[in-house]
């Protein structure tokens, strides 16, 4: 029996990011609706015939998107919340995603555990008319390039459902889901497709046998259509549901093999015969080529259990970059071992030849397996940063005093401090900076004056804004991450290998392929000039270990604690450094804390433990006079509440805008005792909050913490957006906490 290969999905931005600039100037008024949309077509057309020109069999499609999949889905189904109702076409889209001026934006969050971030649909009782009109469009343009090859991407209804914020009773948001996603199979079935691939990765959550009944429903309901249903999941493995699961009316069931335990639990329970298993094999989620002898083993063991297999990624490959052969600037013993999603696809191919007999795959394997021994001989133990982790003790990871105590003695401040998270606005004159300077158009020094300038000019505006606490603004940082990594041993960055993290927000995540170290202070001089240029507190500006972590793509033989605590161990010292350069606030950004917590509660201690450890290494050299920070935002903190306690940060700021206050409910019913920044407006929409609005928001702080907990601002970092947009939101946060200050001198 031949072994087949698929596709999941693949990176959807275009390899030099067409669909960002696209957007861009779709937003700003420098092109239209038709050539923003052909853009992305032809991004698809470029996909497709890439799988195809690799050999792919069975090639997924439709997974392309504007800006999510999830609000595409949310659309074409019709659930569009009641204040979108009076827009349509790309003004609704976007409206949605973004926002509009009195109208809020969807609540966007992760997507499971990754870094990508999706839009919530809220499901009421207000259905809209269903429309496929778009996805139909897409499989007929694909079956145009690739024929019998085109499978379908459907984002499947439970995932939906446990995505969304439901407003109605569970039941019936699923028999309207149902009803609609059986008229959707019809309209395929239609169109004479071999297959279609429903992607339900909620499968994999810990909670899944409470919703056992309702799948087992629906797919017997979508089953019975007759269109050849492949169920796929991804990013962990079924657990106790996989009896269940496996049996569920499909004609395929596709399982991820690099992470969790479905290896175990195929050989337990054996696989049903009349399914195809797709073979989750190759690594979506990282970019280091096949370990040859461990992959082959697994899928051949895998196959004594189920002999029909499909050799794919782990997930859709839009979580890598495109190619790893754009890449000039690496060692090579690196980027030999490096595997981008064109690499991927050459990855399951060559698997599925060696499976098939095919001669040449030994050759190929061989080739690999000596690449792989290069890279090691290349990478060595770094020894003394071994010896000091080896040497840490108990007291490394504590502050000196309580946090009780410490409070007293650190900076006295007006009711509802008000500050930022960070950054302020990129543009493209400092963008440019960057650019001349690695061309060698300008050199160090005359870099430095120009960051120094605008330091200069963001202290200004923030002094006559009347913030509190002021930051340096970030100028000289390409990325939170990145900026870091670049300064730190065991870090490589790629020139083009960026991956989508929302709408036309683009990443280029790290690689860590060796021990880290710190060689040098870095951010010890962007902080002494603008603290020097202002007598107002400057906070120091940090990426916590875990987000380094989570953001980057790191060794997997490796342990990832090991890993976190050498990056805390590096901030460590850059703590201290800045302690001596006078700062008095140090915020250490862990945005990402909650995003790589596993899917499963019963693994969640193991993972917290480590990453509240590599934080607190990281803060526990300060002084008790030294105030630290910590900022997080789109996570739900409800059930990690004692572990963000654990951190011991004597700050932290949420992102609270988008989620009707509900992070700062849970963090309040959990009675936090340390500071809270209630994150009063969305940086994340183009929208000017008026103060009104913001003075509101903060009422409901006020109505939940006590006043001396309180902070105000924005809910992330200002980065992305424009001066002409930030000038007045600041301005505005700064009136709100003015007054509300005044109605607490009045007592009223």
């Amino acid at each position: 029996m031949k072994t087949q290969t698929a596709t999941l999905g693949y990176p959807r931005i275009g390899k030099k990011r067409e669909l960002k600039k696209a957007l861009e100037a779709f937003w700003s008024g420098q092109s239209d609706e038709s050539t923003l949309k052909r853009v992305v077509e032809d991004i698809e057309i470029a996909n497709w015939k890439k799988q195809l020109e690799t050999g792919i069999d069975l090639i997924g499609v439709g997974d392309a998107s504007l800006y999510d999949h999830v609000l595409d889905w949310t659309i074409r189904l019709g659930l569009i919340p009641e204040r979108f109702i009076n827009l349509s076409g790309s003004e609704q889209y976007f409206a949605m995603a973004r926002g509009q001026e009195g109208i809020p934006a969807l609540e966007m969050t992760k997507w499971f555990d990754t870094n990508y971030h999706y839009l919530v649909p809220e499901i009421g009782s207000n259905w809209q008319p269903h429309n496929f009109d778009d996805f139909l469009g897409t499989i007929s343009r694909a079956q145009a390039i690739l024929g019998k090859q085109t499978v379908p991407i459907i984002l499947g209804p439970l995932t939906l459902l446990r995505l969304s914020r439901l407003e109605i009773n569970i039941n019936e948001a699923v028999s309207g889901l149902v009803q609609k996603y059986s008229l959707l199979l019809e309209e395929v079935k239609k169109l004479g497709v071999v297959e279609v691939q429903i992607h339900e990765p909620a499968l994999v959550l810990g909670d899944t046998m409470n919703f056992k009944a309702l799948y087992e429903s629906t797919y017997q309901t979508l089953a019975a259509v007759g269109v050849p249903i492949n169920l796929v999941t991804y990013f962990d493995d079924l657990g106790d549901n996989y009896p269940w699961v496996v049996q569920l009316p499909v004609a395929s069931l596709s399982l991820d093999f690099t992470r969790g335990e479905n290896l175990k639990l195929l050989k337990l329970h054996g696989f049903p015969t009349d399914k195809r298993l797709g073979v989750g094999i190759v690594d979506a989620r990282n970019i280091w080529q096949i370990q040859p002898e461990a992959t082959i083993s697994t899928l051949k063991e895998i196959q004594s259990f189920a002999p029909d297999l499909t050799i794919q990624p782990s997930a859709s490959l839009q979580f890598v970059p495109y190619d790893a052969k754009t890449e000039t600037k690496l060692p090579q013993p690196l980027l030999q071992v490096l595997s981008f999603a064109q690499q991927k696809l050459e990855e399951v191919k060559l698997l599925a030849d060696s499976l098939n007999g095919i001669a040449s795959a030994g050759d190929r394997l061989e080739v690999i397996r000596n690449q792989w021994q290069a890279f090691q001989e290349f990478s060595p133990v770094n020894q003394e940063v071994k010896k000091r982790l080896e040497n840490l003790t108990s007291q490394d990871l504590e502050r000196p005093l309580p946090y009780e105590q410490r409070q007293k003695l650190q900076p006295l401040l007006p009711p509802f401090p008000t500050t930022t998270i960070g950054s302020f606005p990129q543009t493209s004159e400092v963008r440019q900076l960057r650019v001349k300077l690695k061309q060698g158009q300008i050199t160090q020094a005359e870099y430095e004056k120009a960051i120094d300038a605008e330091i200069a000019k963001c202290i200004q505006f923030q002094e006559e804004a009347g913030l509190d606490v002021l930051v340096h603004g970030e100028f000289e940082r390409t990325d939170m991450v990145e900026f870091f990594g670049q300064q730190l041993s065991g870090f490589a960055f790629t020139e083009s290998g960026w991956v989508q993290s929302y709408g036309s927000r683009c990443v280029r995540p790290p690689i860590i392929y060796g021990d880290v170290a710190r060689t040098k202070p870095m951010t010890i001089r962007e902080f002494q000039v603008a603290q020097s240029l202002t007598d107002k507190i400057v906070k120091g500006m940090l990426t916590g270990p875990v987000t380094m972590i989570n953001w980057s793509f790191t060794r997997t033989d490796i342990p990832r604690r090991e890993q976190a605590m050498q990056i805390a161990l590096a901030l460590r010292d850059e703590v201290a450094d800045l302690e001596a350069a006078g700062a008095k606030m140090v915020q250490i950004d862990e945005p990402a804390l909650r995003e790589g917590l596993p899917l499963k509660p019963e693994r969640w201690h193991e993972y917290l433990s480590w990453a509240v450890d590599a934080f607190r290494l990281a803060a526990g050299i300060a002084k008790p006079e030294t105030q630290i920070h910590t900022h997080m935002c789109y996570s739900e903190f409800g059930d990690i509440i004692e572990h963000i306690e654990a951190l011991d940060a004597d700050v932290l700021s949420i992102e609270n805008s988008r989620s009707n206050n509900q992070t700062l409910f849970e963090i309040t019913d959990a009675g936090y005792k340390h500071q809270v920044g209630n994150g009063v407006y969305d940086v994340h929409s183009q929208v000017i909050p008026t103060t009104e609005q913001m003075v509101e928001q903060l009422k409901t702080g006020v109505a939940n913490l006590p006043v001396e907990q309180i902070w105000v601002n924005p809910d992330c970092g200002l980065k992305t957006r424009r001066w002409e947009e930030v000038i007045p939101s600041l301005k505005n946060m700064v009136e709100a906490a003015r007054r509300l200050r005044e109605e607490i001198t009045s007592g009223k």
